[in-house]
């Protein structure tokens, strides 16, 4: 019998993702069938909360500048490694600042408008 995993709040959602993430940064050939398994199962149901709670793809726009970086690695499909390395960031700071334990610096920003095309408004809003 197949289990589906229900996302039940936004922490749950980030708790996830971010399992998710960490999965995806050791990449494809270096996981289990069972951890590839999890993998699948954890992102159809992040598919499923980002469509029918959070509405993404009915112009969802994050309340934070860490959920706006996420939206976008989901988007293009970005870990969090590869991330680190476009944002030219130490993976540690990226981790910090994407999990509220770090606030963002100046050139932090300014890579996220030019490399990430965050909306300049956006980041001057929620910084």
């Amino acid at each position: 019998m197949k289990r589906e995993l229900v996302i039940n709040s936004k922490k749950h959602y980030h708790e996830t993702m971010a399992c998710v993430f960490e999965m995806m940064n050791r990449g494809e050939n270096n996981l289990t069938k069972i951890e590839l398994s999890k993998v699948r199962m954890m992102t159809a149901a992040a598919e499923k909360y980002e469509d029918e709670v959070l509405g993404l793809r009915h112009n969802y726009k994050p309340d934070n500048l860490p959920d706006m970086v996420r939206l976008v690695m989901l988007e293009k499909k970005l870990s969090q490694a590869k991330l680190a390395e476009i944002m030219k960031v130490g993976k540690p700071k990226l981790s910090q600042i994407l999990n509220g334990k770090r606030k963002p610096d100046l050139d932090f920003l300014k890579l996220a408008y030019k490399k990430l095309n965050i909306d300049p408004a956006f980041i001057l809003d929620h910084i």
